[in-house]
């Protein structure tokens, strides 16, 4: 009997051995999901950086910084002189009569019809305007100028936001491989516990009801497991279209380094200002264009000044003109203008006035959204804060439930290994073990998450590239 006894007790010890050794030699090899050899390492500041460059969103935005400066030169265009040629060649094959009285030939009391000009003319001339005065010019050059201005703070809005959503993306990456660490650890020390229970159900030590539940158990993990794959398979994706980087380009993550995350919390009565962030300096730009829309509404009541010159060359005959002497009945004269155009705006039915009316309310309307967004933007900075601060006690409770699940598995260990305790609740406290483990390592990269929006409501997004 003693003998048995002694046999059960040094079987319950192989198992307790080998299941530490699969527990923490799972936890030493588990790694990522394998990478293909060519796949490309990307840092996180590697991976923001190819994004800046390569995303089709943040290259639209800089062109539109490019196309401000041509729409300021456009309107530079308006202030330098306009000059325009033209040229033309007519042939009247029945030339138009005009009716005159006889007396101008000695015929009194009759009406004669005399054909008047040339079956030929041609024509060229150089026409010259420069503006001297034009208030709506001045206007819109002011205007252009703080159009580019905008584009440019457009451009760094997009720069944030899509540093934003690479950041997120990769850390979502790493919590689900992090998931997969931990499960592969799982399944390799549950599968070094089905071979022993199988060795012990062949010696009669074990019922064929735990055989069967480990096989379920270990089905069901790798079920999950390949849910898993797909889940990084899908978030891999993702970060690469955010990237801009072309999908099919096999990717690497570099595994997360738990001990270099110290954990800050933000202090209690810190205050934002709100004229650093840039979404509010853009609504304030925007603002700034819509009162030059209104000065170039009222533009419209100054009046206009512009010098007018113009030169010509014609020459008329019954051939054409072209290359021809006065000897071919051609007769070739030049002729020059040069003047002053001043037009003075008296009254339109009052639709300047309309205009400059619902340029007035659109500004009203922004000044709405300027105070809006700067309590939106408050309200995020102090969710933010209080996100950040309550992931840090969530990563404390995690890493005491670490300590305290390590403890009840010594525990549980201890109890089978004296009879105590049965292999269930040896396997129920080793995978609440995995869990508790997994769920501190998830903690710190939900406090990363919870950083980049402390940081993005801080308006200090572009940190994250240094």
């Amino acid at each position: 009997m003693m003998d048995v006894k002694n046999k059960r007790t040094r079987k319950r010890l192989t198992l307790s051995l080998l299941l530490m050794a699969g527990l923490w030699g799972g936890r030493a090899l588990a790694q990522s999901p394998a990478s293909p050899d060519n796949a490309r390492t990307l840092t996180l500041k590697e991976a923001l950086n190819y994004a800046l460059q390569a995303s089709q969103t943040a290259r639209k935005a800089r062109l539109d910084v490019e196309n401000g400066q041509y729409q300021i030169d456009e309107v530079k265009a308006r202030a330098l002189p306009q000059i325009t040629g033209n040229g033309g060649l007519t042939y009247n094959p029945i030339l138009q009569l005009s009716a005159l009285p006889g007396e101008l030939a000695g015929q009194p009391g009759k009406t004669l019809l005399v054909a008047f000009g040339q079956k030929w003319n041609s024509s060229a001339s150089v026409s010259l305007s420069q503006n001297l005065f034009d208030q709506s010019v001045f206007t819109g050059l002011k205007a252009a100028k703080s159009t580019q201005e905008y584009y440019r703070i457009n451009a760094q809005l997009t720069d944030e936001q899509l540093i934003e959503q690479v950041a997120t993306n990769y850390y979502q990456v790493l919590v689900q491989r992090q998931k997969i660490e931990v499960l592969d650890s799982t399944i390799k020390n549950t599968s070094t516990v089905q071979t022993i229970v199988k060795g012990q159900y062949e010696n009669g030590l074990a019922k064929q009801i735990d055989v069967d539940r480990i096989a379920v158990n270990i089905s069901n993990l790798q079920t999950q497991r390949q849910q898993l794959l797909n889940g990084v398979s899908q978030l891999e994706n993702q970060l690469k279209y955010a990237m801009g980087m072309p999908i099919q380009t096999p990717i690497a993550l570099p595994a997360v380094e738990f001990a270099s995350i110290h954990p800050q919390s933000a202090p209690a009565g810190d205050t934002l200002n709100v004229s650093n962030r840039t979404e509010f300096r853009l609504l304030k730009q925007q603002e700034t264009l819509l009162k030059y829309q209104k000065d170039a509404y009222k533009a419209e009541y100054y009046p206009t000044l512009s010098l007018n010159g113009n030169y010509g060359y014609q020459g008329m005959g019954n051939k054409l003109p072209w290359f021809q002497k006065g000897s071919a009945g051609v007769s070739w004269f030049d002729y020059a203008s040069v003047g002053l155009t001043l037009k003075v705006p008296i009254f339109n039915g009052g639709a300047t006035r309309s205009r400059i009316r619902q340029a007035d309310v659109s500004i009203r309307k922004l000044q709405e959204d300027i105070s809006n967004t700067s309590l939106s933007l408050n309200l995020l900075y102090e969710n933010a804060k209080t996100q950040i601060n309550n992931s840090i006690i969530i990563l404390n409770n995690q890493r005491e439930n670490v300590q305290l699940a390590q403890k009840v598995f010594y525990n549980t260990r201890n109890n089978y290994n004296n009879g105590l305790a049965t292999l269930t609740d040896l396997l129920d406290a080793e995978n609440a073990l995995t869990e508790a483990q997994n769920n501190h390592s998830a903690a710190l990269l939900d406090y990363r998450v919870a950083e980049i929006q402390l940081i993005k409501a801080q308006g200090n997004l572009k940190s994250l590239l240094n």
